[in-house]
């Protein structure tokens, strides 16, 4: 029986079990991707006391610092389900299952797809979700970022390390990134914005090589491209909360107070999986600590 059993290895989890650990709570990790979202990203310049690190180093250290506990144990572990058993919880995984007294779901986000023809057909083979993992494969290629996010922009910037031109193609007016991201892009020479644009189709053969627009670009709606990178947003990993009975907005998102609670006694919520609208690996850290908090509370009150 675990104090505490944290799903995901992200910053909010890795945080969680860092703090769960200084509260001498036996606590137990499960996650299939150490790290999380974070290390995909290539610079971190908003961690408060690091002006600069990358997502992957940063992954690291929360790790280690976790595990400097004794008390905190990570499993690579893909989490299938959670049940109620009495006061306490199940948490199943494909390969075996533990019961907790408490458990802290931060799960993360999953990428959002298009949903467009072509896109599954050519995942891997010029469709893809990740510029760090894949975009050194596109060197003095030309490439595309759909989508219109802070998120999206960096993409771009990043991937302008390999390609020699890449193209924002987004369906409003404006794309939404921060001021501080916003004037990189305006700066460099390799991005184009395409505005007011949506990608209907992604054609080629072995490989990509066409993007269909609802609108003509330089007269054409057929647009020439070398590989394409999807960032529209995430979606958040919410379906094993069903069984559990915790609440979800409408954006399918766990609903939690400043607590980090939800609605279920003894269940908790942290990171980009929570109803919190600013999405940051800080602001993930922080509900991760409070649930992990949290948790601690509720175990004492139940004596």
């Amino acid at each position: 029986m675990y104090d505490v059993a944290i799903i995901g290895g992200g910053p909010a989890g890795l945080s969680a079990a860092m703090y769960a650990g200084r509260l001498k709570l036996k606590t137990l990790v499960l996650t299939k991707e150490r790290g999380g979202t974070i290390t995909t990203t290539n610079d971190v310049m908003n961690w408060p006391g690091i002006k600069k690190t990358d997502g992957m180093t940063l992954a690291k250290q929360l790790e280690e610092h976790a595990l400097d506990y004794p008390d905190v144990e990570i499993k690579d572990a893909m989490v299938v389900g959670i049940k109620k058993k009495g006061d306490d919880f199940v948490v199943t995984t494909q390969s075996g299952e533990y019961e907790a007294k408490t458990v802290i779901l931060a799960a993360g986000t999953e990428v959002r797809k298009l949903g467009i023809p072509g896109e599954e057909e050519f995942a891997g083979k010029g469709v893809h979700y990740c510029a760090l993992c894949d975009g050194f494969f596109y060197t003095d290629k030309t490439l595309a970022v759909i989508g219109g996010s802070d998120s999206a922009a960096k993409e771009a910037l990043l991937l302008t390390q390999w390609a020699k031109k890449v193209y924002i193609i987004y369906r409003k007016e404006k794309i939404r990134a921060e001021p501080v991201t916003f004037e990189k892009v305006e700066q460099n020479d390799k991005i184009e914005i395409i505005n007011n644009t949506n990608v209907t189709e992604i054609k080629g053969g072995e490989h990509v090589d066409t993007l269909i627009l609802d609108k003509p670009y330089q007269g054409s709606n057929e647009f020439k491209i070398d590989g394409v990178f999807v960032e529209i947003g995430r979606v958040p990993a919410t379906v094993l909360v069903k069984d559990v009975g915790a609440k979800l907005n409408e954006k399918e998102e766990v609903i939690i107070n400043r607590q980090s609670e939800t609605n279920v006694p003894g269940f908790f919520a942290a990171g980009d999986i929570s109803d919190c609208f600013f999405k940051q690996a800080i602001v993930a850290a922080s509900e991760g600590v409070t649930a992990a908090f949290s948790a601690y509370v509720y175990i004492q009150k139940k004596g």
